[in-house]
């Protein structure tokens, strides 16, 4: 069974993302590969905007455990978001495979 992590109340989502940013930043660090996901995130923020602003304003989801701090039109914890998942994966897959050499791949 899992935590029941909504104790955080408003500050549930940005608790998860704040966590998982943390495990993030981590994994990049280790693969010494900051820089690569700051550069992939500043290149797929423009996107991931435009489809969160459009997902929320139709409806798709909605986010009852957040702060209500919105920023450009947005909950915070979505630009958090936009930044987590990508640093993320790209942590994730840098670590796995981002030590082996050009003629390994």
């Amino acid at each position: 069974m899992a935590p029941d992590i909504g104790v955080f109340g408003r500050y549930t989502y940005l608790a998860t993302e704040l966590f998982w940013g943390a495990v993030a930043v981590l994994l990049l660090r280790r693969a010494d590969a900051l820089r690569k996901a700051a550069v992939t995130i500043l290149a797929l923020y423009p996107i991931a905007y435009v489809w969160d602003r459009y997902t929320l304003a139709v409806g798709v989801f909605d986010i009852k455990l957040r702060t209500g701090v919105d920023v450009a039109g947005i909950p915070l914890e979505e630009h958090l978001f936009m930044a987590v998942v990508p640093g993320l994966v790209i942590g994730v897959h840098e670590t796995l495979f981002g030590s082996e050499s050009t003629a390994d791949r």
